[in-house]
């Protein structure tokens, strides 16, 4: 099984694409843990939670696995979770850290930050898109893992990540 990370700053795209993605490939997709986790805090969060959001992720993401197809598309990833860690709170927590060296994705997809900004109650820096854009590109380039960016509006975006995926599956002859 092919596992793709949709990766990158907030408000690119990463649920809708993952979602369409999913559909395409007629697989299934794992949502993003913190969405939830966060939605029902009731209160801010710290870093405690942030390692509790990343143990979240990997068991959503280990039950979506038993049920996917070719390939198992992730709406985010541990990278996600260690940036915001280390942007909120000036560290990230050593189990996002080691899981972070051994996950095992065939591909990370990184989203621009071409599209516009949506507000969301939980999005918290539409100022800093192409700042968080380029750490990520930074830590994917650090972590030597393959990665592609995807950037443009919708169907361009989606005709942009499927051309990636399409290429991995022929090279893994899927």
């Amino acid at each position: 099984m092919l596992k793709i990370a949709i990766t990158g700053p907030e408000s690119t795209g990463k649920s809708t694409l993952s979602e369409q993605l999913a559909g395409h490939y007629q697989t299934v997709w794992v949502p993003e843990y913190a969405r939830t986790y966060i939605g029902n805090l009731g209160r801010e969060y710290t870093i405690d939670d942030i390692e509790a959001i990343a143990r979240g992720q990997l068991q959503l993401e280990e039950q979506m696995q038993t049920i996917a197809a070719t390939i198992l598309i992730s709406d985010t990833d541990l990278l996600v979770l260690k940036i915001w860690s280390e942007h909120a709170f000036g560290r990230c927590p050593d189990f996002i850290v080691d899981k972070l060296q051994h996950q095992d994705y065939n591909l990370y997809l990184l989203m621009g930050v071409d599209l516009p900004w949506e507000p969301d109650p939980q999005r918290e820096h539409p100022h800093l898109r192409q700042y968080f854009y380029d750490w990520y590109k930074r830590e994917l380039e650090a972590l030597q893992v393959p990665f592609a960016e995807v950037g443009g509006q919708q169907q361009e975006r989606f005709r942009n990540a499927t051309q990636h995926i399409d290429a991995l599956l022929k090279q893994h002859k899927l």
